[in-house]
């Protein structure tokens, strides 16, 4: 009797964790810019604060509304103290780095991306390791593309606005010669401004996408547009296949870009280390979608912008659907393995 009694309360306890459930939006305000990972039993949250990086952890996305946050890197060095916007943390080759853009107090005309060193685990100590980008750039991330071969992507400027720009990581505190990867050529890539950032990447049978923001983040208009991996030279503009808008305003939800995602599982990477901006359900089924929008009809580039979720369906060719931003305050289930 008591071994029926326990039975039946574990098993209630095993589908109490299975039908986690969470709303949107996961942060407002300064819900700007999202980054998510998970490792091991945490997810690890990231969202631009202007002044310093922050990290918030918990173990279920409704969790992060509450969960323990620290300041893990402030500075006073005049050249990169202000103005911190759009941290991301990669694992590469065991060790955490933390990538985010920064510049002077005065003004964003010379943002510039740089990078943290950190250790095992992402709640560990971070450290300075160094400046990437001579000219202005924001908004890095890392692209891992041909197996081993790791890249660093973010939006440059050119002759065209706002273009995406990438190098070779040849170390994960260096780059190599940069080259433009896309430029805001299309009706929807230029209201308001002719803008490409917040590039991030994909991975799915196969396939390698980054999804990046277009147009002005001061519009409705700020939305998705998605380049396909040809298999060619990543480092080539021909090598991307561009199609969109793939992801915009939508059920009082406006401006919606700047996201990431955790990547489909890799059987060649260890479950703990697999988890990056387009985040993975813990139980490695479900690729999700973190982004940030906002309820002022315009659109804004501000703080008063909010982060949300939703999971990424796929359609009967292969590629990515990203559906529509639901209203706020709907209640989902979580991602699978809660």
């Amino acid at each position: 009797m008591l071994f029926c009694k326990l039975f039946l309360l574990l098993a209630s306890l095993v589908c109490y964790v299975h039908s986690a459930t969470f709303s949107n939006p996961l942060k407002d305000p300064n819900g700007s810019d999202p980054f998510l990972v998970t490792f091991e039993d945490y997810y690890y949250f990231l969202t631009t604060t202007n002044t310093n990086v922050q990290i918030t952890r918990a173990t279920t996305l409704e969790g992060l509304k509450m969960g323990e946050n620290k300041v893990v890197y402030s500075d006073d060095e005049p050249s990169r103290c202000c103005n911190v916007w759009a941290p991301e943390i990669h694992n590469l080759d065991g060790t955490w780095y933390l990538y985010y853009t920064a510049g002077w107090s005065t003004d964003v005309s010379q943002q510039h991306v740089h990078v943290l060193r950190g250790g095992a685990s992402p709640w560990d100590a971070y450290a300075y390791a160094g400046q990437l980008t001579t000219d202005w750039g924001i908004d890095a991330t890392v692209l891992r593309s041909n197996g081993s071969e790791n890249y660093l992507v973010w939006s440059c400027l050119t002759d065209a606005g706002q273009s995406l720009c990438a190098a070779p990581l040849n170390d994960p505190t260096s780059i190599g010669s940069p080259s433009v990867i896309s430029n805001p050529t299309e009706t929807w890539e230029d209201v308001g401004k002719n803008v490409n950032e917040g590039p991030a990447a994909l991975y799915h049978g196969g396939n390698t996408y980054l999804t990046y923001s277009a147009s002005y983040c001061e519009t409705a208009s700020y939305q998705l547009g998605l380049l396909t991996w040809n298999r060619g030279d990543p480092l080539l503009e021909g090598s991307w296949v561009k199609t969109g808008p793939v992801f915009s305003s939508a059920n009082d939800n406006y401006g919606t870009g700047h996201n990431g995602c955790v990547p489909e599982l890799r059987i060649d990477v260890p479950r703990k280390l697999i988890r990056r901006r387009f985040f993975t359900s813990f139980d490695g089924t479900q690729i999700w979608n973190i982004y940030h929008a906002t309820s002022e009809s315009g659109g804004t580039c501000g703080g008063d912008r909010h982060t949300m979720a939703q999971v990424v369906n796929w359609n009967s060719d292969g590629t990515p659907n990203f559906g529509a931003a639901p209203p706020l305050n709907e209640s989902f289930p979580g991602p699978s393995g809660e």
